[in-house]
């Protein structure tokens, strides 16, 4: 029957039967965010209340030199092992043609709790280096976290002396001799115990190389006119020591502009690999053969460009399972005109570009995305993404109408694998606009939801309380004893109902930055998880049954687990 002799009224029901087909599709691919579905995510804006003064100096005098553009990341650690989780803002020094009264300089802020925090004096944390990127780990096993930063020149590694004070590693190995660091990240890469030092290295700078011209006006000039660089892989030694170990491991066959660093099990085989998000060409994916020898093997998994077979301005990454089949999947921001991108982890050393058909790269394309993590905002069991954005033009609104230099940070709620941008409901503080780099998720006032603080450049941070609908959930802080002391590397699945999740300890992620070493999970409605296995790095596994909710857990390696006082759940 030919379509034009059908009834009106017949026609006018297809119609509106192909319109529904042709939206509801279309929110599916666009990940629901058209459906209109209320969230419970929310956030409060405490920047103020919390007492934090820092204030981002990228050390510009108007010059634009490149370094500026991408300074910088920040960390989040319980520094003094009072279970509180601190703060530490990663800053710049006055660059050639700039004037400071004051030189600036890092600043760890302590947890005093109830969302306020103090700058304590004397603790010797104030490197005044030029910095880029930070990650923290227990490099001497001694029980406390040791601070390792990246720099433009000289690299440092701070040294916590378990009594609130920090020393300098003497080590001139640790320096990596005078480069523009990207992302460092630690990982016991041979399993002997104590951690290495991973660099990625951003370009080989100068200060010669002038600033770029566009529209008339003075830009600043990408990675392209600078050179490549090898990264550096520091091997610790044990003894206080570390050696430069980038040749015999493989790393330096590489030269690519590196941005942002993690370091997963991405093939389930018990060692750990490395990925590396590179700026405007090939992403890295070091797969270790478990003596810490590397071999990339990007474009044979999948991630070194993206669906297209086109490279990235890519800047953060994060690795978690997003779709519950114990995997662990990566996440990777970009550049303005691309979309943020989003590998599956299909398992047997595979990983594809799944960003379309989740919709985790909604909203992100005209923006410039820089720190990222994933992480469960409302304690339903699934990862959610958080996205920190900002432009790296600081004169970006007289060039281009579609991006400004300020922009809102993000969103992605998880809903059974597909995200959906919900930034706008999730609370004022999500409107306000800065240009946004490193950024840290972790839960700051022990109630069982994760918050999260940014990094703004030229900026105070952005401190974002997490007042979500409470949930369930359960918190593991991991101390290994034949595994390093942090655990960086071994891994915890729960069974809780008919739910199993997995999550990694790591050392360095998102844009430059570290977070999340106590290991948070959302439950949602259940009560008791059934069953804990820890994979300890290096070593055997260990498994725990029936734990209460709402608790965190300290697990020492060989030992009963230990728990905090149950945190009460407001309904």
């Amino acid at each position: 029957m030919q379509y034009s002799r059908l009834p009106v009224a017949t026609r006018i029901v297809l119609r509106l039967v192909a319109i529904c087909c042709v939206v509801f599709w279309g929110c599916r691919f666009l990940g629901n965010d058209c459906l209109g579905q209320d969230t419970t995510i929310r956030f409060e804006d405490l920047s103020q209340s919390s007492q934090i003064d820092f204030i981002h100096d990228n050390g510009s005098s108007g010059r634009h030199y490149l370094i500026e553009a991408v300074a910088a990341g920040m960390a989040s650690f319980d520094y003094d092992n009072d279970g509180d989780i601190d703060l530490y803002f990663v800053n710049g020094a006055a660059l050639p043609g700039a004037a400071r009264s004051r030189p600036p300089t890092n600043q760890l802020w302590r947890n005093q709790g109830q969302f306020k925090f103090e700058k304590p004096s004397g603790t010797y944390s104030e490197d005044r280096g030029y910095g880029l990127g930070v990650t923290v780990g227990d490099v001497d096993n001694d029980g406390f976290a040791d601070i390792y930063l990246s720099n433009l020149n000289q690299n440092e590694l701070l040294l916590n002396n378990g009594d609130g004070t920090f020393t300098k590693s003497v080590d001139e190995t640790l320096a990596c001799g005078d480069r523009a660091g990207g992302g460092p990240c630690m990982l016991d890469a041979d399993g002997d115990g104590n951690l290495d030092i991973y660099v990625a290295n951003y370009v080989d700078f100068n200060f010669d190389i002038q600033a770029t011209k566009f529209r008339g006006r003075t830009v600043y000039g990408g990675p392209l006119l600078y050179d490549k660089l090898p990264d550096n892989f520091l091997l610790n030694q044990g003894d206080g020591t570390f050696v430069d170990y980038s040749q015999a491991s493989g790393i330096d066959e590489n030269r690519e502009w590196g941005m942002g660093v993690v370091c997963f099990d991405f093939d389930a085989d018990g060692d750990t690999d490395i990925f590396v998000a590179n700026d405007s060409t090939r992403n890295l994916l070091y797969e270790n053969d478990g003596s810490g020898s590397f071999f990339d093997i990007a474009l044979l998994a999948g991630v070194a460009y993206d669906h297209r077979g086109d490279p990235q301005g890519s800047m953060g990454a994060d690795v978690a399972d997003y779709d519950g089949d114990l995997r662990l999947d990566v996440f990777q921001t970009a550049y303005t005109k691309q979309l943020a991108t989003l590998y599956r982890n299909l398992g047997d050393a595979v990983l594809e570009d799944a960003t379309l058909r989740t919709g985790a790269g909604k909203g992100t394309f005209y923006y410039v995305n820089w720190g990222t993590g994933f992480i469960d905002l409302d304690n339903d069991g699934d990862k959610d993404l958080f996205i920190a954005n900002g432009h790296i033009h600081d004169n970006m609104d007289d060039l281009d109408d579609t991006v400004s230099y300020r922009l809102p940070n993000q969103v992605m709620q998880n809903e059974d694998g597909r995200f959906r941008d919900v930034s706008e409901q999730v609370g004022d503080v999500f409107q306000i606009e800065a240009s946004s780099r490193g950024c840290i998720l972790d839960d700051l006032d022990n109630d069982g939801r994760v918050d999260i603080v940014v990094l703004n450049s030229l900026a105070k941070p952005t401190v974002m309380r997490n007042t979500s609908k409470p949930q369930n959930w359960i918190q593991f802080q991991l101390a290994g004893t034949s595994s390093n002391r942090e655990a960086v590397g071994s891994q915890v699945i729960i069974t809780a109902g008919d739910k199993s999740q997995i999550l990694e300890v790591h050392s360095g992620r998102g844009y430059q930055s570290h977070f999340g070493s106590r290991l948070h999970f959302g439950l949602g409605s259940a009560k008791t998880v059934e069953k804990v296995e820890v994979r300890w790095h290096g070593a055997q596994p260990q498994v725990f049954s029936d734990l209460a909710a709402n608790r965190i857990y300290t697990l020492i390696q060989g030992q009963p687990p230990e728990s905090s006082a149950e945190v009460e759940i407001q309904k």
